[in-house]
């Protein structure tokens, strides 16, 4: 396989660019069984626009199957400022959002948190701020208080327009990735 082709592990690719999920290289598979203290899952999107629901609808399901009490679950939904002081403090943070990157939809891509963070143009409306940008600024704004681990699940949708339902492709992706994340949070 190309320096420039994902590496499919099972049913989770890896990559290691979130705002233009190229795939360049893999990562490894990480589990969370092994560190302690607060954890926050924070899902982002517009549940109103098709497939940009992934993040908002796996925090719904996340909440109806019931957490530990460590593990606090965010909808940001399109807010990316809220996320700066959501993971104030947290140990571990977990983005969940949808994508368009070109794979199959439904396809479950993982995303190293230093790898998203991404810097803002200088000039940037308030609403066109993303939660990637906001990462970059919170690992700025909040020295020590910022997480010591930072992981993004993105979920390759289809359709995206106001209005359209969420795809069976991405319906059954939201599913396989709340049971992955509840087997690697609550081991």
């Amino acid at each position: 396989s190309g320096a420039d082709e994902p590496t499919d592990t099972g049913s989770v690719r890896h990559v290691n660019r979130l705002y233009t999920c190229r795939h360049s290289r893999s990562l490894p598979m990480k589990t969370f069984a092994d560190r302690r203290g607060p954890t926050i899952v924070i899902g982002c999107g517009n549940l109103l626009c098709g497939d940009d629901a992934a993040g908002p609808t796996l925090i719904r399901r996340l909440r109806d199957r019931g957490l530990t009490a460590s593990i606090r679950c965010f909808d940001a939904a399109t807010d990316a400022i809220t996320v700066i002081d959501a993971i104030r403090g947290m140990v571990r943070v977990i983005f969940v959002d949808a994508c368009s990157s070109g794979a199959e939809p439904g396809t479950i891509l993982e995303v190293s948190g230093s790898e998203a963070e991404d810097i803002p143009p200088t000039r940037i409306a308030l609403h066109s701020v993303r939660w990637n940008h906001a990462l970059a600024g919170a690992r700025r704004m909040l020295g020590p208080d910022f997480p010591r681990e930072v992981n993004v699940w993105l979920i390759e949708g289809r359709h995206f327009e106001p209005g359209d339902p969420l795809t069976s492709e991405v319906d059954q992706a939201i599913d396989r990735l709340v049971a992955r994340l509840l087997n690697d949070l609550e081991d």
